[in-house]
């Protein structure tokens, strides 16, 4: 988060920046203390971006309740002087008018924005990860069926006769054709050069940067049979 406001805060110190920067964030990384250091720099800097948090009630295991104790992570915006709007995560509307609104207010007035939008995981965090351990099998199918953002566009366009079964079947196939032809493609392709490991996040690569990428380069060189540099490009 902190460094996507320093992202906005460059993009604002350019000649004529048309830019802004969108930081998405779970309500359990809003709990870590770069998260406060990253709402207050974005407040007293003026910076354009938008913090964009989805609540899904949990982080990892624990639940929002035991988190904080004040209203969500849109409470927290007014506190530091940020302009804040909660909207419902499922509704892609919702999502969609709150984000491009935030967007105009944050490119004309040069200040940050939050938006909460209140979702739910229907997954588990990861593969070592049983949700059920702390939460009902019955909650997830709620949320994973009535609840659901592609359910709920679905039924939305179906009541408008802009969508029916037989055009989801015909674009699901379509949509499959079309990527699993683009996984062949891309499975063809060479690899990035492997230094880009190194390059890709100061415009000037650090000293201690540098090093690590000679030692890298050399235990390519000394071990040149354990590295498929064939697959990556020169």
């Amino acid at each position: 988060m902190p460094q996507a406001v320093g992202a906005a805060y460059a993009m604002k110190r350019r000649k004529n920046n048309d830019a802004c920067v969108v930081c998405y964030f779970g309500e359990g990384a809003a709990s870590e203390g770069d998260a406060h250091a990253a709402f207050n720099f974005a407040a007293t800097l003026n910076c354009p971006v938008i913090l964009f948090c989805r609540n899904n009630g949990f982080a990892i295991s624990t639940p929002a309740h035991e988190q904080y104790k004040g209203d969500g992570i849109a409470g927290r915006g007014p506190g530091y002087g940020i302009a804040t709007i909660r909207v419902d995560g499922t509704d892609v509307f919702a999502v969609y008018n709150a984000m491009k609104l935030c967007r105009e207010y944050v490119m004309k007035e040069n200040k940050p924005a939050v938006i909460e939008a209140m979702a739910y995981r229907i997954g588990h965090h990861s593969t070592s990860d049983d949700s059920t351990a702390y939460r009902s099998s019955a909650e997830i199918e709620v949320w994973d069926s009535v609840e659901h953002p592609i359910s709920k566009l679905k039924n939305y366009m179906v009541k408008r006769n802009w969508f029916n079964e037989e055009d989801e079947n015909n674009f699901v196939k379509d949509i499959r054709k079309k990527v699993l032809k683009q996984i062949s493609i891309s499975e063809k392709k060479r690899k990035p050069n492997w230094k880009e490991l190194f390059t890709d996040v100061y415009d000037d690569v650090p000293p201690h940067l540098q090093e690590q990428m000679k030692e890298l380069e050399q235990n390519i060189q000394e071990n040149n049979s354990y590295y498929p540099v064939k697959n990556f490009k020169a």
